[in-house]
């Protein structure tokens, strides 16, 4: 039997990356998918889905927006299951005297205030139908912080903390709310921030990590699949490292040694 049978999920950031790998699976493993992106990406992930898939633009950043994308699985598919707040970025890379206010609020606005407006629609939306689940893409940079990296991880750190709180909050309404914190992931994001300068080799190799190698978008799209299905259905409030080891075996490598969060 398909994992998500039955189910409708919302994932944002569906255009590429993480998001990306997650939409295609999930759809693979039963659901009708909402693929939300505000790149334009995200109408060719849901045409290669096909009738199992709608496209939406949205800013996670933009609460107007938000509420259309819950309202489109409503209107579309009839319900809403599984949101997974994947949309985010990692900002500058600097020491934290040289970030500007700017930079701040915009980290802020698609990576934290992003995430509340996901939740706070898709629970109102689970609350009409008896419960669900909610996948955070959090950060390893949340866990143990990375250098160069204090606003990204600051609004990280958020995500955890907001889906430990709402775990709590809705667990007498059958709404699990559980977090992903991936660590170095080799992305196109990465690949375009240009940070590392030679593509990985050797297998995805990654020296100073357990596990030697990169993160990919699959092993994200996994841990995803089984904290949305009925596997998971006891498992809530956890911030589950997909980190190859990383924030056990944490030896104070810097985000430029390490890679760079990206979803």
């Amino acid at each position: 039997m398909m994992r998500l049978a039955g189910k409708v999920a919302v994932i944002t950031g569906a255009g590429s990356g993480m998001g990306k790998a997650m939409a295609e699976l999930f759809s693979q493993e039963g659901a009708k998918v909402v693929c939300a992106d505000i790149s334009g990406q995200q109408e060719a992930v849901a045409a290669s889905i096909g009738d199992a898939a709608v496209a939406v633009h949205c800013n996670v950043a933009d609460e107007d927006d938000v509420q259309r994308m819950i309202a489109t699985a409503e209107e579309r598919f009839g319900r809403l299951d599984v949101l997974v707040n994947n949309a985010g970025f990692g900002g500058g890379m600097k020491p934290l005297h040289e970030q500007t206010t700017e930079s701040w609020d915009l980290v802020h606005s698609v990576n934290l205030r992003g995430v509340f407006f996901g939740m706070k629609y898709g629970i109102i939306s689970m609350l009409k139908t008896g419960g669900g689940s909610i996948v955070n893409t959090g950060s390893a940079s949340a866990v143990v912080g990375w250098k160069h990296h204090s606003i990204y991880g600051a609004a990280k750190a958020g995500v955890h903390q907001m889906t430990k709180a709402a775990a709590l909050d809705y667990a007498d309404h059958n709404i699990r709310v559980n977090a992903i914190a991936p660590g170095s992931m080799w992305t196109g994001l990465v690949e375009a921030s240009k940070t590392i300068p030679v593509p990985p080799k050797d297998g995805f190799r990654l020296p100073g990590i357990p596990l030697d190698r990169w993160g990919l978008a699959s092993d994200i799209a996994y841990a995803g699949l089984y904290l949305a299905s009925d596997e998971a259905a006891y498992v809530t409030g956890v911030i589950l490292p997909v980190d190859g080891g990383y924030s056990i075996g944490f030896s104070g490598m810097g985000a430029e040694n390490s890679g760079k969060p990206s979803n």
